[in-house]
């Protein structure tokens, strides 16, 4: 069975788990570590496709259009 544990580690890398675990043996488990505050990269990856409908657009390319280089 896989379980999602809330934890946090510290600078030293030391793991503390913010919940009890009752386990019958030894599991392996895997560490995610999250950015603070507010996990701005994860917003903006989850953004970005509904984001994208709007700037690609014509209307945007035109109103940007003077901050592209001139092409040779």
């Amino acid at each position: 069975m896989i379980r999602t544990v809330e934890a946090t580690i510290d600078e030293k890398g030391i793991v503390r788990l913010l919940e009890e675990v009752q386990l019958t043996t030894t599991c392996r488990a895997l560490v995610t570590i999250l950015e603070e505050p507010g996990f701005t990269h994860e917003t903006a990856l989850l953004s970005e496709a509904s984001l994208a409908e709007d700037w690609n657009r014509p209307e945007e390319d035109a109103a940007w259009s003077h901050l592209q280089p001139a092409l040779s």
